[in-house]
Order: structure tokens, then sequence, then C-alpha cells
């Protein structure tokens, strides 16, 4: 059987049995439900046509090219078989790892992520949700390393597959047994771990980037086991993003040109701010208790849920008139918050 109609099989045949096992063991309710669905897959749809115009031989080519020039690292020591395979799967993991931090941290390729966060709810088909230009950089990102490391086709063949199957497994909304979950996360990425890394509050966002193995999280520093509102009270999407028809395809397009990239790039530059890292670090116990405040309405019972002391001069009167005004979003670049101490 050709190779591409093998991978459409084993492709759609994961896609249909997550979209069903989520219908019928959900984690938790859907907001938005099923009218994202031809936004979602009519975006999987595109990104495929265009990959195959732009970069027609992909991934596979890459390793095939590697092969036939004797290039790159693993042709070079001339190791086992059997051992580059096993090695090629491990760093293929790690540099998709690297690049999701990468698409996280700098301001330009998190316009293009937006697209992928800025669903409004969390199924199957969010993990097949992203920009076309995104699918392209992240392609020409994986060539380059499957060249550099010279990784033998069958280990990129076995990587692609289990890739792609991963993403629409740790982004279903399936329920996982807590015990089950519990063993599957020493190893693997589950739909709870990162659900968490789909919550609108920017430090949640900031975690949980693995997409097959969980130990890069855990080694780097990256790892959160539980939401802080809850798996089913937390929020989904991006703070400014919740009033904008993210399901749509055409929003979903000019998302990148012409959105606001929001609080949560890495490296984004706080214009016009004297806030120190420390201080917005230690802000972040604002943003905690501002997002409490929305759930219980009353400040002293969200301070308390938060567990900060919130004994500031500035921080504590910030958050109120927040909340007092109406308003949804947490801005660390608000003047208002800038001489909090």
């Amino acid at each position: 059987m050709d190779e591409s109609a093998l991978r459409l099989i084993i492709f759609s045949s994961v896609l249909l049995l997550m979209a069903l096992a989520e219908y019928l063991s959900p984690r938790r309710a859907l907001n938005m439900g099923y009218q994202r669905w031809p936004g979602n897959l009519s975006l999987l749809v595109l990104d495929v046509f265009i990959v195959r115009i732009v970069l027609p031989t992909g991934a596979i080519g890459a390793a095939y090219w590697a092969d036939e020039h004797a290039f790159g690292l693993f042709n070079i020591l001339d190791w086992h078989h059997s051992m580059s395979i096993v090695i090629t799967l491990i760093l293929l993991d790690l540099a998709i790892y690297a690049q999701h931090i990468l698409f996280h941290a700098v301001p330009i390729l998190w316009r293009l992520h937006m697209v992928h966060h800025a669903d409004r709810d969390f199924d199957v088909t969010t993990g097949l949700r992203f920009h076309p230009i995104e699918i392209i950089l992240s392609m020409v990102i994986k060539m380059v390393v499957i060249v550099l490391l010279g990784a033998p086709v069958l280990a990129v063949m076995i990587f692609e597959v289990v890739l792609n199957s991963m993403a629409m497994f740790n982004h279903s909304n399936l329920r996982l047994a807590l015990k089950f979950d519990a063993i599957l996360r020493i190893l693997i990425i589950t739909p709870d771990v990162h659900r968490i890394h789909h919550s609108v509050i920017k430090f949640e966002t900031n975690s949980n980037y693995g997409f097959n193995l969980s130990c890069w999280d855990r080694v780097f520093g990256t790892y959160r086991a539980q939401p802080q509102q809850g798996h089913n009270n937390m929020l989904i999407g991006l703070e400014h993003l919740q009033m904008v028809p993210t399901h749509r395809l055409d929003f979903m397009l000019r998302l990148p040109f012409k959105a606001d990239v929001g609080q949560y790039p890495i490296l984004k530059k706080r214009k016009g701010s004297n806030m120190s890292d420390d201080q917005v670090n230690r802000c972040e116990c604002v943003h905690k208790t501002f997002e409490q405040l929305k759930v219980y309405g009353d400040f002293e019972t969200a301070k308390a849920a938060t567990g900060c002391g919130m004994e500031c001069e500035g921080c504590a009167p910030y958050v109120k008139l927040m909340f007092a005004s109406g308003e949804t979003a947490f801005d660390l670049e608000d003047p208002r918050l800038v001489d909090y101490e």
C-alpha cells in the first residue's frame, strides 16, 4: 500500500475513534459545541492542500534526501538502524517541544499560533486547527532537523503517524479515569495535561508544551499538573478573543494579521511599564485573584481562594477597579498597576 494512503487511513481512523470516544465519554461540556467543526476541519483541508503545493515531499522526502546523500548525524555515525530509529523519535519529539516554546515566545510567531489557541472549546478538532503559514514553518523546521540528524526514513514515517495521532488524542475531550490518567501522564501527554495549556490564564497557557512525551515539560520546568480553576470550570481560549467569532474560517485566516497578541507572548515587551520581572511574577497573584473574582463575585472570597495576601497598596485597588468597571482581561501593562508597591 502507498505510504500516503496508509497514513490517510490511520489519520482518519484515529480522528473518527477520538470523535466517537469523546462523544460517548466527554470530560467537560462544550461551550460552542459542534458549530466549530466546519471551520476547524476546513482549515485542516486547506492546510493539507497548501503543504502539498509548497512542500510536496514533506518530512519523509527530507529523510529520503538525507539517506540518498548520506547526509546527517546518523549517516556519519553509522549506528545500528534500530538504535537510530529510537533516538530519532526521541530527538524529533524534543525538537517539536522546543519549536512549540518558540512559537509562544516570539510575538510574530505567536500571532500565527494564536489561531490554534483561539478555539474557545477543546476537542479533537482543536488539534487540527493551525494557520497554514504556521504549518509551513513547522514543516520547514522539522525537515531541517530531519536532514541534520540524517533521520532514517522509517523513523520519520513512524513519527509523523504518532505525532498526528497524539495531537488528536491529547486535544480530545475524552474523560479518562483519574488513576489511568495518572499512570499515562508519567510517559505521555494526556488530554487533561494538555488542556491546561489551552487555559486563558497566561501562566497556564505557557506550560505543558509537550505533544508526545511528558518528560520534556518535567525536565525543563514547564509542567503543570492541574489547572487552577479545575477542568470543569477553567476557561478555554484567549482572554482577549472571547467575544469574537473564533470558529469561522475567514476569522482564523485573518487573525494573525489583525488581532492584538494579548498578554501571552513570553518575550513581549511591556511598553511604558517600569515593572521588573520580579514584580511581574508577583503580580501573577493579581491575575489569579481577578480570575477568582469573576467566579465568586466577592473580593475577600476571591482573595482567600487564591491564597494571596494582596497586601500591597496598588494591587487590591486595581483588581477592585477592574471588576467594578466590568473589565474582563488582566493587563500587566495597565499604568494603574505599575506603581503598586
